[in-house]
């Protein structure tokens, strides 16, 4: 009768816990506009003469391929995008990070949802004092073994959902971590992009500055054959000299700079920079996608893992909430253990001779105000971690909102950066020609040649800068900056 009303107990304590104690998750909508910018968004960047200057359409509410860096059309780029993702150890422990958590969230979740069976076994040796009994008058039996073998099962009834709560949030906290790593391998897979076109930016001004460089050299020898002749003041020669120097020390900044790009993007692939073989890219390489395809705001949200990550930490942070409320109600513990205990090892196979069924019921009373209090402290990191979520969507819609006029402004800049390239290439070819009439002086040849290096230089820099910024674009659509 007692076994039956025990079960009777756990059979009610069962259906009491069809509720969970504590709120249940639904996030708020954030209910973006449908637009980035205020006022008109741009549907399209105005176009430039020459490589890299196409005018690039937005095109909006279209998917992103999450492989967007295969959009610059360059093998070698998504090769080495590839190779980082395959050995980075910033990509491989946040993948055994997510491994982690999931193998605590399957330790959690068997030891909540299930019952504990634990099988023991037992030896002893053991003498009893019976004069400590009172039996003075019976002899004193020697020392003697005792053998145990015994199963033993625990189960705590989840009357108030506390262990459901638990695991709920060992899941959210599995899928942040999931989101986290998908971030990652995308941050990654932005850096190398990034630091390719860097390389290949600077790359082309260590060129033209070398080019720079020679014809400044040249005109500084003209300079000192005239100062020779009386045809020139020593205080411009100097002066000369002066700017020939600061132009100089420009490059073994340039070169560090790039060495050290091929360094970074070694360590992204796994490799030490001493044993590294990067390839050398160059602008030619890289193709500008004409076309971008835009999500709208509510897309993003949904797409983008920070996002997704800090909204698995809200609700990590509800579940909390109802761990920390059902940790005021009642706890039922029901318990019984199954065995055999005997004098000699060789009868514990006869069969049992000691089993024991019971239930506990702990029921909070006094903790000097602690579980209230760390009640009230789940709540107010509930409300922390939902002001954390709409401050990462906020910054998600602004990441791209950026981006947009950014690449609005580059276009521009490399059109100016073009016209003037243009009129630098058409001077130094009038200066040629003068000069192969005898209408100029080298030194006035070596002038314009030097305006014309400088402008392509410029141009370069500006085309680097749109595909750097169409990259940061069509990463902030897809992952965190």
């Amino acid at each position: 009768m007692r076994i039956h009303r025990l079960l009777i107990a756990c059979a009610a304590g069962a259906a009491l816990a069809a509720c969970a104690a504590g709120p249940d998750f639904h996030p708020r909508s954030a209910a973006p506009a449908g637009q980035y910018t205020a006022g008109a968004e741009p549907q399209m960047t105005a176009d430039a003469v020459g490589p890299g200057g196409a005018a690039q359409r937005f095109v909006s509410g279209s998917a992103l391929p999450v492989r967007w860096w295969e959009s610059f059309d360059c093998a070698a780029l998504d090769a080495l995008v590839a190779e980082a993702l395959a050995r980075s150890p910033t990509v491989l422990e946040a993948r055994a990070r997510l491994e982690e958590a999931q193998e605590d969230l399957s330790a959690e979740t068997g030891a909540t949802l299930f019952p504990t069976v634990d099988a023991q076994l037992a030896v002893t040796h053991e003498r009893i004092d019976l004069a400590a009994f009172g039996l003075t008058t019976i002899p004193q039996p020697p020392p003697f073994n005792l053998y145990n073998a015994q199963v033993n099962v625990s189960y705590t009834l989840d009357l108030f959902g506390a262990n459901r709560r638990q695991i709920e949030g060992a899941r959210a906290q599995t899928e942040y971590q999931a989101y986290e790593t998908e971030a990652t391998e995308l941050m990654l897979a932005a850096n190398v992009v990034s630091a390719a076109i860097r390389q290949a930016d600077l790359e082309a001004q260590v060129d033209y500055t070398q080019q720079i460089l020679a014809a400044a050299s040249r005109q500084l020898a003209i300079s000192e054959e005239r100062y020779r002749e009386g045809a020139v003041a020593l205080e411009d020669l100097a002066s000369q000299r002066s700017q020939l120097e600061q132009l100089r020390a420009t490059l073994p900044t340039l070169q560090a700079q790039r060495r050290q790009v091929d360094h970074q993007l070694a360590v992204y692939t796994g490799r030490p920079p001493a044993s590294a073989a990067i390839a050398a890219f160059t602008l030619a390489d890289l193709s500008l996608p004409a076309e971008v395809p835009l999500a709208l705001p509510s897309e993003l949200i949904e797409r983008r893992p920070d996002v997704r990550a800090s909204q698995a930490l809200w609700h990590q942070a509800s579940a909390n909430v109802g761990v920390a409320t059902a940790n005021l109600f009642p706890h039922l513990t029901i318990s019984g253990s199954l065995g055999s205990e005997r004098s000699q090892g060789a009868q514990l196979v006869d069969g049992t001779n000691i089993w024991s069924v019971g239930a506990n019921l702990l029921q909070p009373i006094f903790h000097g105000g602690e579980l209230l209090a760390k009640k009230r402290s789940a709540v107010a990191a509930y409300d922390a971690a939902a002001r954390a979520y709409e401050e990462t969507v906020l910054e998600s819609l602004q990441q791209v909102a950026d981006s947009l006029r950014v690449l609005e402004a580059d276009a521009l800049t490399l059109r100016a950066r073009s016209l003037a390239a243009q009129h630098s290439d058409a001077s130094d070819a009038i200066a040629r020609q003068r000069y192969e009439l005898g209408g100029i002086s080298e030194y006035s040849l070596l002038d314009a040649h030097r305006a014309q290096l400088q402008s392509a230089l410029d141009r370069s820099h500006a085309e680097a800068q749109r595909l750097a910024d169409t990259a940061a674009l069509m990463h902030a659509l897809n992952g965190p900056p």
